[in-house]
């Protein structure tokens, strides 16, 4: 895994999406996006949620290690399933404008994966400064732009469907980690 890659990505898709779209456009992997860029922001989020929880309650007994690792691990799943849940309506999405194939749910699977970049910088932003909350919200609505241009360039959605194309997946990839991570932190609760 190559972190300063990671980074390069990250800060391209985040200043300048419309060159990272092109550069995404390059790669031969679709499903690459996986190993190289979602699995390692994943990883970076829950550790920053981890640690974060631990400056919060501290060391002071083992209940404080348990908040942490079930935070760290709700951020994960909720990241995670999230992530392959926006994937899959996405492609459904897509599926619908442009026909079904493989392909396109691959380019949906890559499109969802770097365009999620904005909520897995803020979620490890909040992971440790939790006080970032309320600014975090408002910066999430820069995933709407990732997205416009991400499928003029990249999923070459007619100018006719592009703003439904974007609002839906935006929405998606907003939504689906966000309502996933809010059902588990209930479960924990519940089966606690």
């Amino acid at each position: 895994m190559n972190y300063k890659e990671l980074l390069h990505r990250a800060l391209l898709l985040i200043s300048s999406p419309a060159r990272a779209w092109e550069e995404i456009g390059l790669e031969e992997d679709r499903r690459r996006v996986q190993v190289a860029f979602v699995y390692p922001m994943i990883g970076l989020c829950a550790l920053s949620v981890f640690i974060g929880s631990l400056m919060e309650r501290g060391w002071s007994g083992p209940e404080c290690f348990q908040y942490a690792m079930t935070r760290c691990c709700a951020e994960a799943v909720a990241l995670f399933a999230g992530y392959f849940l926006a994937s899959y309506l996405v492609a459904k999405v897509y599926g619908g404008m442009r026909g079904d194939t493989d392909e396109g749910a691959a380019m949906s699977g890559q499109l969802v994966g770097y365009s999620m970049v904005v909520c897995f910088v803020l979620r490890f932003l909040v992971g440790l400064w939790p006080e970032f909350t309320i600014v975090s919200m408002l910066l999430q609505f820069h995933a709407f732009y990732i997205v416009w241009e991400g499928s003029r360039v990249f999923m070459q959605i007619a100018e006719a469907q592009r703003l439904r194309f974007t609002v839906i997946t935006a929405v998606l990839l907003l939504l689906c980690p966000a309502l996933i991570g809010k059902a588990f932190m209930r479960l924990m609760v519940f089966f606690n």
